[in-house]
This record gives structure tokens, sequence and C-alpha cells, in this order.
């Protein structure tokens, strides 16, 4: 399943949920304590978005948007059901 990302890096705390209504559609609201250095924040949002839907780090590849806060990322295992839950 490909699920649309928005990234908001520096955060005091890693989370996984909420809605964000972009130029691209919905996105998932990922936050990561990362700063957005050297593709730091980005490697988090990866594992947070793998603990958030239950599967391993290995199955969450990023399609697009390695150096943008809207990443599309490709999640092999997810439920439909679940990122409904995080989106809220």
């Amino acid at each position: 399943m490909r699920v649309l990302v928005r990234v908001k890096p520096g955060t005091s705390r890693t989370s996984v949920g909420g809605r964000y209504d972009g130029p691209g559609g919905v996105a998932l609201v990922v936050s990561v304590a990362a700063r957005a250095v050297e593709g730091q924040a980005t490697r988090a949002v990866l594992e947070a978005v793998a603990t958030a839907f239950g599967v391993r780090r290995s199955a969450v590849t990023l399609v697009r948007g390695a150096t943008s806060r809207d990443k599309l990322l490709e999640v092999d295992g997810a439920s439909a059901d679940r990122l409904s839950e995080l989106l809220g």
C-alpha cells in the first residue's frame, strides 16, 4: 500500500497520527525528533511508520520525497483499516 505522509521534523517526541490535507491529497502526519539533516528525519520516519503499522522496517520504502516534508512511502503488509485509524 502506498501512503502519503507529511513530516514534522525536530519535534519533542516521535508520533504517527493525524491528517494533513495537502496539495497531493490526504496525508498521514508523522512527527519525529530527528532533525532534517543528512537524511536523519527520513530514516526516523521510515522507522516510525513501520512501528505504527506493525511491520518490519524493511517493509517500508521511500518512493518519493527524500528531501521534502511530503513523502510517498510503500508499506508492504499495511492494513487500510490501520491507516484509517491513524488518520483519525
